[in-house]
């Protein structure tokens, strides 16, 4: 999660069962984010203990799916409204109704008929699913559709988002948790305090997304049946939440160190300013041939919104509010907005050239690349990132995408002592990231990838969760 934060204590193995304050002590966010995990947790876990897997309340099952063909036009899903659970995360799916007022409650009464029926309830002539001939529910305004549904940003320019031509096909529910900031929200940031002051609590969103999966991408055998089709779904989806790297960080420490464990050296590291959580996050994926990787002092929370884009010339909303969080000629940034966070695909790493502070202006050493940025309903904004050219006894090697490449099974150098090491063999997803927060001596930390912004799960109960939504034509082998 891409957030100004001390540090992350939740750790489910240690059962705490909540956060207790002293008096006289100091507060800080840490504690109370990881009272609110805590609860979280709690009641996730006994979702997931009664309701199962997945599952939806009677008479209000969310997600069911109706196929619409498109005859002259690109095919589509209807997703009915209601509510289901994955992994003890609740989705919402109602769609309130063109003109309800802002802030009206979605879910008191289904949106749609019972949803009892299986989903995917599509026959195999391609019908709309035992709509009667009634509205075609693609164009019924109180249902998401594959191409409308809030969080997924489709495009039907691009070839890889239209649903596959071949049956059968699977249809499935991603589950996942992004962090929102005002950057993205500007409902969250306090009018009150002003635009001059930062901006106060982030939020955490459940993101849902419906996605297809073709036969061969899946591995079921021709013509499956219902349990073949759900035997290999839990193969597949099994294999996308597995670990599939490990990374391990730690502080510089001079040679036998160990030798006077009760005396810190003055070569010892980390040696840096300020507290810091650094964040480490793999950029484009892929084997150690292809993966890179970029890395942020400040948990990569040190964003600016975008005004306007003209060229290589960007107008920002708000600079930084000091120093250590404005922008600078040679700084890492990358272009991105609600969609490109929300499909999780790497942008363009770009470097300021040129700080026009009076404008509000940084100039950029090459155009963003189109489809990110433009569009200010999507909130775009530059991201920051802490990695520039190496020097001193970096060890880093910059790729040319502006990130650095990984090297496997020897320590790489970031700043001020931090060091990091790739065990050999991995195989790396965009966005999948490992949070440090530095101490003094001595000071280590190892462990899986944290996975967020849409890669499958997160070392908790199932951040990034999903569940089979099957067209029909899967049981019927039709077409």
């Amino acid at each position: 999660m891409h957030a100004d934060l001390s540090r992350l204590t939740f750790r489910p193995a240690k059962h705490y069962s909540g956060v207790l304050a002293q008096q006289g002590r100091v507060q800080l966010d840490a504690d109370a984010n990881e009272q609110a995990a805590i609860t979280q947790h709690q009641a996730r876990t006994l979702a997931a203990d009664l309701i199962g897997q997945h599952g939806g309340p009677h008479g209000a099952t969310g997600f069911r799916i109706d196929y619409c063909p498109g005859e002259n036009k690109l095919d589509n899903l209807a997703v009915h409204g209601g509510r289901y659970y994955v992994d003890g995360i609740l989705c919402d799916a109602d769609r309130l109704p063109a003109g309800t007022p802002a802030g009206a409650p979605a879910g008191q009464e289904p949106t749609t008929t019972p949803h009892d029926a299986p989903a995917g309830a599509a026959g195999p002539d391609g019908s709309d699913g035992g709509t009667g001939g009634e509205q075609h529910p693609c164009t019924d305004g109180s249902v998401w559709t594959y191409w409308d549904q809030p969080d997924a940003y489709r495009d039907p320019e691009k070839p890889a988002d239209r649903l596959p031509a071949q049956f059968p096909y699977l249809v499935y529910l991603k589950v996942w948790e992004r962090t929102v900031t005002a950057a993205e929200d500007p409902e969250l940031r306090e009018v009150a305090l002003g635009a001059a002051l930062p901006d106060t609590a982030a939020r955490i969103k459940t993101v849902w997304q419906v996605l297809s999966l073709t036969g061969t991408d899946l591995g079921a055998p021709a013509n499956p049946t219902a349990d073949q089709v759900r035997t290999a779904f839990r193969t597949w989806s099994d294999a996308q939440r597995a670990t599939a790297a490990t990374v391990a960080f730690r502080t510089e420490r001079p040679e036998r160190s160990d030798d006077e464990p009760c005396l810190t050296r003055p070569d010892h590291r980390y040696r840096g300013p300020e507290n810091q959580l650094y964040r480490v996050e793999i950029h484009t994926g892929g084997t150690a041939e292809t993966a890179t990787f970029k890395w942020s002092r400040e948990n990569g929370s040190v964003v600016f919104p975008v005004a306007a884009l003209d060229g290589t010339w960007v107008e920002l909303a708000t600079l930084g509010h000091d120093d250590k969080l404005d922008l600078g000629a040679g700084d890492r940034v990358e272009l991105a907005d609600s969609a490109y966070t929300s499909r999780g695909e790497p942008a363009d790493l770009l470097r300021v050239d040129e700080v026009d502070l009076p404008g509000r202006r940084v100039r950029l050493n090459a155009e963003p690349g189109p489809g990110t940025g433009r569009l200010p309903g999507l909130h775009p904004f530059l991201r920051r990132w802490d990695h520039r050219a190496p020097g001193g006894r970096g060890t880093a090697k910059h790729h040319r995408n502006g990130a650095l490449k990984v090297v496997e099974g020897t320590w790489i150098d970031l700043e001020d002592g931090i060091q990091l090491w790739f065990e050999p063999g991995g195989r790396y997803r965009p966005g999948t990231t490992g949070p440090y927060p530095p101490a003094p001596p001595p000071a280590r930390w190892s462990g899986p990838w944290r996975r967020t912004a849409g890669h499958c799960s997160s070392p908790r109960r199932a951040s990034t969760s999903t569940t089979p939504r099957w067209r029909g034509s899967w049981a019927a082998s039709a077409r």
